[in-house]
């Protein structure tokens, strides 16, 4: 060692990211016939869009020492206890779910479920989620969630819009709704040429005949109930549906939404058991009739059978899909808020009914207690029928004495614009907290003096009568024993990074550090309002504003927004500032978004959703957009053009060598362009996009920048923007700096999920400069090394100037169905048996699979999926050779352990084959859960809440 070396850290991380060592780096560089990194980069990168200096993001750090200063700066953040409701609150994660769901890789780092077969753990997870959802509001069928209640509002206006064939124009809001869930609605609405009318609910007048749907808060903003069946009737007589903002927490002891008639219920789980994280990631839902199973957006998980006909889950109705669907889709929002959905559901599994409806009457009886300690010392309430908001009538001189009061005894309420202040007691709340209530109030009285004449029961009319869940799930995992034995049955049915690698190209499944991960349970992030006081904020300041510098640094951009909570968020707010842009330059007119064919399946539906119309645009053999074709496009819509999305490097795995003439063509015909940042992992310290000509990038923390996937979120989609749209950028009614220009708010809060922006922060300061750019040319080696591999058996369908591949590439499986009746799902499957998670299957190209192996694997583990791929291709020549072509290793992938120990074997192959085909898988076998699912017999049969025991019944294997 260097004496030099003695004042470093030892804990560096750079080598811990990059899974190749530095002796395997040289070896692969051999292989692929390359001398170094920077030559790759030479001749991966066009030369005319190359960084020619270093990043100034400072040097690698050590994990044990940057913890410390970060510890130091988010510990500014103060906790206080923060009784402001507005639909957040503080709430007690059961340490077992803590542990085993939120700080467990088995869970954070798995993918979407599009593999149902090895995702059946997260996918009855989530389906008790939505048994959850559904039995709270009483209405059937429930999504697996979604971003957060603003949003769902907003995705519910949508949706009845949709009911309404768009024959009608207007949709009405009560101004008892949260106030960010109406800035929320209102950001949405605009571009769609909604009429929103937002008034007092007394004010609702439905005898134009054109309203389309109703939005009411149940309990609404203040606390007040207000029986909404009459309303409901007179909106049904008018042609309107009613869709109802509530609260799982007090509906498990007040009628419940579905029951009060309406047609949609909106909110978050967040109380149950997700802590606060200065406003996010939390699981927004939405439950339905069963009538409007089509309009439904977001993911909606259904109970299908496998080939065996054991039950299994999946994703259902995947018809209504974005990436289907396109422009006609139903939403953008693609992500949903999977892990936290799971640990909400847990919550729920862990309480049980009973455990419930306690939480729930203990939070409604020391409201109660309160309410009576307030009126017997002369306050007066707002109303007389709440479940545990109140509203205290003051003046304002008296308001501000008591805000004061409560600031410096550590309790935060909400002030209401006309000096009212409000009061939201939690699941954390306690008789000491009502005293200490009401002393800020000076309040002569006491909670053990009130407490023996109190009835916890539900304000009369409000009463719930019916019963909640009753599914076994609900009612067997009482005990931390069974319930932690519960969750680990349900984690080993899933394949995660921690199983095996998941090369997914343009998902970016890459190392989610425990150094990562570890600052977001700590309380001074977790235990934050979102409309704290701003100076309670001051470490998440500082995190915002660092991280902002640090994105800005990478993509050339000069500002940058964290608002938008998924990469489709952050497509859909990047249009809707290149809108106002538009209009604030005298181009209100410019509508036409230009958008290759090969574009993600959320920018049509993101250009929609902006207002916009949607010209497509040609792709060459190459893969590379057309530019005669976008040419001739943008100067025939000049007059109209607004922007052009393109996702770069493309979605077929190339860097185009065009990039510069393509932003030039657009911004020659008045438009901007919209850069799609889901590739960033092959341009980090290599290139930006601010620099070749992009307007605007979204950038997805949980692929390039670390954030876990989540089993399907959280993710975060910042935008960086250019000079000229940085006025632009999202505002939000509860923030401390507000835009005059600035679009109305995307995210119910202002950061949108703050408490895991600390993953992406941690991951860039330990990389540091040199780091991050060594990671991305060891992605673009990963990729060109394993498209090496993997060209004598796959044709790879593209590849840039040089012959190199960016950091993905996509091999064509779509010969096999001629040579041998395999098809590229076959494929996907019989990858399980050895175990790992297919590539992206037949995106942006049918019948082909897109490989991302990112930084993070190990040559070891690229060689063993190679090796998994050429073994297949093995099996498909013996196919071609004159095998069986219904009844092979493939098309009976994958196999389960019930189906290889069957005593009735009759197929073709061995045993052996089918359980262990490659020699790693008899050292440690990965076993799906199920067989083979049946998609199109779980869509005719659609069950989407917990199946009836009898249902997993033992069933000849």
């Amino acid at each position: 060692m260097k004496a030099s070396e003695l004042f470093g850290p030892h804990d560096t991380f750079v080598r811990r990211h990059i899974g190749p060592s530095e002796e395997e780096i040289p070896a692969m560089l051999d292989a692929i016939g390359v001398a170094s990194l920077d030559a790759l980069a030479d001749e991966t990168i066009p030369a005319a869009i190359r960084l020619d200096r270093t990043l100034e993001i400072g040097p690698e750090r050590g994990e044990h020492e940057l913890l410390e200063d970060f510890r130091a700066m988010v510990s500014k953040n103060k906790v206080a206890r923060s009784l402001i409701g507005m639909g957040y609150y503080d709430c007690i994660t059961p340490p077992v779910i803590q542990r085993n769901i939120l700080e467990n890789p088995g869970w954070y780092t798995q993918y979407t479920p599009y593999q149902p077969e090895i995702a059946q753990g997260r996918l009855e997870a989530l389906v008790n989620f939505q048994t959850m959802v559904a039995d709270l509001t009483a209405l059937p069928l429930a999504n697996a969630s979604l971003l957060d209640e603003a949003t769902a509002a907003a995705e519910a206006m949508s949706m009845c819009y949709g009911v309404a064939r768009g024959k009608k124009n207007r949709f009405f809001v009560a101004a008892e709704c949260h106030p960010q869930t109406i800035e929320v609605v209102k950001t949405r609405a605009e571009p769609l040429g909604i009429e929103l009318t937002i008034a007092p609910l007394a004010e609702l007048d439905l005898s134009d005949g054109d309203c389309f749907g109703v939005l009411v808060q149940y309990p609404a903003t203040d606390g007040t109930l207000v029986d909404h069946r009459d309303m409901v009737a007179k909106a049904h007589d008018a042609g309107a549906l009613v869709v109802m903002a509530t609260d799982l927490l007090a509906l498990a002891l007040l009628t419940p939404p579905g029951e009060l008639g309406a047609d949609i219920a909106v909110g978050s789980a967040q109380r149950f058991g997700v802590p606060l994280g200065a406003g996010g990631p939390h699981a927004g839902f939405l439950s339905t009739k069963d009538e409007h199973r089509r309009h439904v957006p977001g993911r909606i998980i259904g109970v299908s059978k496998d080939v065996h006909g054991h039950p299994g889950y999946r994703l259902a109705l995947q018809t209504r899909e974005q990436h289907i669907r396109r422009d006609k889709a139903t939403s953008n929002i693609c992500t949903a808020q999977v892990l936290l959905a799971i640990m909400s559901g847990m919550y729920a599994v862990y309480h049980g009914p009973d455990g419930v409806r306690r939480i729930a009457e203990r939070v409604h009886g020391l409201t109660l207690v309160l309410a009576a300690g307030l009126k017997k010392s002369g306050f007066e309430l707002a109303s007389d029928a709440f479940f545990d908001t109140l509203r205290v009538k003051l003046d304002a001189a008296k308001a501000e004495t008591i805000f004061a009061s409560a600031r410096r005894a550590g309790i935060n309420l909400r002030r209401f614009d006309d000096g009212d202040l409000g009061v939201a007691l939690d699941e954390t709340c306690d008789a000491s907290v009502v005293d200490a209530l009401f002393e800020v109030f000076g309040a002569s009285t006491s909670a053990a003096e009130l407490g023996g004449s109190i009835d916890v029961a539900a304000p009369k009319g409000f009463e719930r009568d019916t019963a909640y869940l009753q599914h076994p799930v609900f009612n067997a995992y009482h005990s931390e024993h069974e319930m932690l034995r519960y969750m680990h049955r349900l984690e080993s049915k899933d394949l995660s990074l921690n199983t095996s690698m998941i090369a997914l190209g343009s998902c970016t499944m890459k190392l989610n550090a425990t150094s990562e991960m570890i600052p977001v349970t700590w309380p001074e992030l977790g235990r934050i309002h979102p409309f704290a006081p701003h100076d309670q904020l001051s470490g998440y300041d500082a995190l915002f504003t660092s991280l902002e510098a640090q994105l800005a640094e990478i993509t050339g951009f000069a500002a940058v927004s964290l608002q938008p909570n998924a990469g489709s968020q952050g497509e859909y707010s990047g249009l809707l500032v290149i809108r106002a842009y538009h209009r604030d330059h005298d181009g209100a007119h410019r509508d036409v978004c230009l958008i290759p064919t090969s574009a993600h399946g959320t920018n049509p539906a993101s250009a929609v959703m902006a207002g916009m119309k949607v010209v497509p645009v040609k792709c060459d053999d190459m893969g590379n957009v057309d530019l005669a074709d976008l040419e001739a496009k943008a100067v025939a819509n000049k007059d109209n053009l607004a922007a052009l999305m393109i996702t770069y490097p493309s979605t077929h795995g190339v860097f185009e060598a065009g990039v510069k003439d393509v932003c030039r063509i657009i911004h020659d015909n008045g438009g901007l362009v919209y850069l799609d940042g889901a590739n960033m992992n092959a341009q980090v310290g290599l290139c930006r996009p601010g620099d070749y000509g992009a307007d605007v990038c979204h950038l997805n923390l949980h692929k390039t920048f670390c954030i876990p996937h989540g089993g399907g979120g959280p993710g975060m989609g910042p935008i960086g923007v250019t000079p000229a749209l940085a006025p632009y950028l999202p505002s939000h009614p509860m923030a401390a700096k507000k835009g005059e220009r600035a679009i109305g708010p995307i995210a119910a809060a202002p950061y949108g999920s703050p408490s895991i922006l600390p993953i992406s922060w941690v991951y860039i300061s330990l990389m540091g400069s040199a780091g991050l750019q060594r990671a991305t040319q060891v992605a673009i080696l990963a990729a060109n090394y394993m498209a090496k591999r993997l060209e004598d058996h796959y044709p790879i369908l593209y590849r840039g100037k040089n012959g190199r591949v960016a950091h993905e590439f996509i091999v064509d499986m779509r010969p096999f169905k001629k040579s041998a009746g395999i098809e590229v799902d076959d494929i996907a499957k019989r990858l399980m048996d050895y175990g790992f998670h297919a590539p992206t299957m037949s995106f942006p190209v049918a019948g082909t699979m897109m490989i991302e192996p990112t930084e993070s694997e190990s040559k070891e583990e690229l060689d063993r999926f190679c090796e998994a791929m050429i073994a297949i291709r093995e099996e498909i020549r013996e196919i071609e050779a004159g095998g069986d072509r219904e009844d092979n290793a493939l098309k009976r992938a994958p196999h389960t352990a019930a189906d290889v120990t069957r005593a009735d074997w009759d197929r073709p192959y061995a045993r052996d084959k089918g359980a262990f085909p490659a020699a790693w898988s008899r050292q440690h076998k990965y076993w799906p859960a199920v067989g083979r699912i049946d998609n199109a017999w779980g869509d005719r049969n659609l069950m989407c809440t917990c199946p009836p025991m009898e249902a997993f019944e033992e069933q000849d294997g």
